[in-house]
Formats: structure tokens, C-alpha cells, sequence
């Protein structure tokens, strides 16, 4: 799993009525990172369909809720074992 800020054009996901999301979200940025999956040209949102949604109403007036924090869920080009701190085996 790898954290990044993406552009909301290029997250595709579900319009959810945001409700209180919209105010707080308006207030404090988006708190908790939306999860998505990598995909070919785009990302699919697994995760914050309403997050994603306020950012979308809120982007129409503020250019900064156009860039929003996600956590890539299928990026593992950071995993392996030097994930774990020495990577020679010593069996």
C-alpha cells in the first residue's frame, strides 16, 4: 500500500450524497484517506465514494479540494523483503 495525492478527474467511484461529510469535509480537508486500486489510466475507488463526492461539489469552488490523499490498496512495487530491513539471507 503506497500513499499519494491523485486529481479527482482521475478517480473514477460512485456519486454518494455526502451529507455532513460535505461541511466537515469543507472545514478540516479530508481526514481519512480514500482507498483505491490501481488501474490501467485510471484509479477505482474501493473506499470514500461520499469523500470523494463532497470533493467534488467543494472542487467547484475551491480549486484545493480537486487534489485529495488516497491510499493505493494494489501498488505493492515498494513490497519484498527489503521491506524488512536486511535482505540477505542468512539460512
Amino acid at each position: 500500500m503506497i500513499n499519494t495525492i491523485v486529481d479527482i478527474k482521475d478517480i473514477h467511484y460512485t456519486y454518494t450524497d455526502p451529507g455532513h461529510l460535505l461541511e466537515s469535509i469543507e472545514k478540516r480537508g479530508v481526514a481519512i484517506a480514500v482507498q483505491v486500486n490501481v488501474r490501467e489510466g485510471y484509479y477505482e475507488c474501493i473506499d470514500g465514494n461520499k469523500r470523494l463526492s463532497a470533493c467534488q461539489i467543494l472542487s467547484e469552488k475551491n480549486d484545493k479540494f480537486r487534489r485529495i490523499p488516497v491510499v493505493l490498496m494494489n501498488d505493492y512495487s515498494h513490497a519484498g523483503s527489503g521491506f524488512w530491513g536486511n535482505t540477505r539471507n542468512h539460512h
